[in-house]
């Protein structure tokens, strides 16, 4: 056995093999995995059936796309297979309203240039936290205008068909997978490449955003 070099061969091939199962595994479970987009209502930003890679430890920032478990958190999801992808507007203690086609948190003007004008007003319509809370029959209520501590106000880009926080309310902090930024390239299933320079450019238009709220 120690003379049969085929032997050795096979055996750092499974030891190799084995070592690269068991990192891809743990990346799989801890810090990163794939999502694919359902749905339309994060056109244009991201496509029904677009690959997604979702970082896990990432904390949200207000612009960011995130993936979460929505079981619990709309009445309708059902199982806790049910994974949604929506925009993260406010965060914890921030002031959420819409008025007029301008959406403003803390006070502040949002810049919304990835979403049509159509989809920021008609598509968003007017009101404050307390008036979703009331006219959408949350099943946690709002007390007030403020995001609540560990929990988030999520929107979808295309808002005139996103089911979101507008109607089953906020997001609590441990039911979110994952941000994801960066679009599944066609190495890793799916035909992607159509999506990556418009993932691109919105990936910095976030950062800005982040920057100025």
């Amino acid at each position: 056995m120690k003379n049969n070099p085929n032997l050795k061969a096979i055996l750092s091939y499974i030891i190799t093999f084995a070592i690269a199962a068991a990192v891809v595994f743990a990346l799989n479970a801890v810090v990163v995995t794939k999502q694919t987009v359902s749905g339309p209502s994060m056109e244009p930003t991201l496509q029904n059936k677009q690959n997604l890679l979702t970082f896990k430890l990432a904390t949200p920032h207000r612009g960011d796309i995130i993936v979460f478990n929505a079981e619990g958190v709309d009445p309708d999801a059902g199982t806790k297979k049910t994974y949604y992808i929506k925009r993260v507007i406010g965060l914890p203690g921030d002031t959420v309203r819409s008025k007029d086609g301008k959406l403003y948190v803390n006070g502040h003007l949002v810049n919304q240039s990835y979403i049509s004008k159509y989809q920021a007003d008609v598509g968003t319509g007017n009101w404050d936290l307390k008036k979703l809370s009331t006219k959408n029959n949350w099943v946690h209520k709002a007390t007030s205008n403020t995001v609540p501590q560990n929990e988030y106000f999520c929107l979808g880009d295309h808002r005139s068909v996103s089911n979101d926080s507008r109607y089953f309310g906020f997001v609590p902090t441990n039911k979110v997978i994952g941000v994801s930024k960066s679009p599944m390239l066609p190495l890793f299933g799916g035909n992607n490449k159509q999506y990556v320079n418009k993932f691109h450019h919105q990936f910095f238009m976030d950062e800005k955003l982040n920057q100025k709220n």
